[in-house]
């Protein structure tokens, strides 16, 4: 989100744009609002005009703070990327379950932001390395980090604006009868501040789920998100009832169909995260206006359980 996201009162009308910032952002210097104007991460109606240039009143100015003290300790580390698309703008990687997205409490370091400045230094001057939306620790797949100002305010926008195409691959526990859309507003739980809940007075919060393939006591499916809430796929399907298999935080406990063979349960309890995957990734370059779209493969533990799950279906229709 923004920091800063308002017009310029009508009263400013005539003065110097960077004098009229001055006043409006008395937090920040101005020749600092001046660079940042300079360099995109400060806009004026969506462009970057001279701070020279006087103002009318009612423009609309939007500020993402470039990470400079927050970030000041995060250190580049060499670890593996696979990208997925690399441009000046634009770096598409695909994330491993296991890696942490920025460094916070109990992750100090090993994070995608420690990854993400070895692979290009230049991300320092972008707040948390110019990664504009997350998965989750355990949650694999395709995201997309900004490489310039202007890119991480369109893709920010983009986000807000929801033209930004994101689907994911899940297995839930239990056996759907069919997709459904989920509207249920999602807020930090009332006791357990760690974990999300649905809650009236919550943001709005928009999954669409339909299903691939049924099993015996789990359903493959592919969701869509219209919103990005914290933990909102897994949220929402926990909310209906089939929680996301292996989800340590929403899921229940694990559930074994009526005859299954030793080496299927052995597959079921050894898969130790939250059975979710970003599989595709669908935007506008915010640059060129290009339409483009990435895939994440199924990485081999994801797949290894869809395969347990169709062998154990096979067995038992052969009974």
């Amino acid at each position: 989100m923004p920091d800063f996201d308002a017009p310029i009162p009508p009263e400013y009308a005539g003065r110097r744009l960077d004098r009229a910032l001055a006043e409006l952002l008395p937090d920040y210097s101005r020749s600092r609002l001046q660079r940042w104007l300079a360099d995109g991460a400060l806009t004026v109606d969506g462009a970057t005009p001279p701070a020279k240039t006087p103002v009318a009143g009612g423009e609309h100015v939007r500020l993402f703070v470039p990470a400079e003290a927050d970030d000041g300790d995060v250190r580049p580390e060499p670890i593996a990327l696979e990208i997925l698309y690399e441009d000046d703008d634009l770096l598409v990687i695909d994330k491993p379950a296991g890696l942490v997205m920025h460094p916070g409490a109990g992750n100090a370091d090993g994070t995608l932001q420690n990854a993400l400045l070895n692979h290009d230094p230049e991300l320092a001057a972008l707040p948390r390395a110019g990664i504009v939306h997350r998965l989750d620790k355990d949650t694999s797949g395709v995201l997309v980090v900004a490489k310039r100002f202007a890119a991480h305010r369109q893709l920010v926008a983009d986000l807000a604006e929801r033209t930004v195409k994101r689907e994911y691959e899940a297995v839930a526990v239990g056996v759907m009868t069919a997709g459904a859309r989920v509207e249920a507003p999602i807020d930090r739980h009332p006791v357990d501040r760690k974990r999300m809940a649905v809650r009236e007075e919550g943001r709005e919060a928009i999954t669409e789920y339909r299903v691939i393939r049924r099993y015996r006591a789990h359903t493959h499916i592919r969701c869509r998100l219209e919103t990005g809430r914290t933990h909102q796929i897994r949220v929402h399907l926990a909310h209906v009832r089939y929680p996301l298999l292996g989800d340590p935080v929403y899921g229940r406990r694990l559930a074994l169909p009526p005859g299954a063979s030793a080496a299927f349960s052995e597959v079921l309890r050894g898969f130790k995260r939250q059975a979710l995957h970003a599989r595709t990734l669908g935007l506008t370059h915010p640059i060129s206006g290009e339409a483009m779209q990435w895939q994440a493969e199924r990485p081999a533990d994801f797949q290894g359980l869809l395969d347990a799950l169709a062998v154990d279906a096979e067995e038992a229709s052969a009974r």
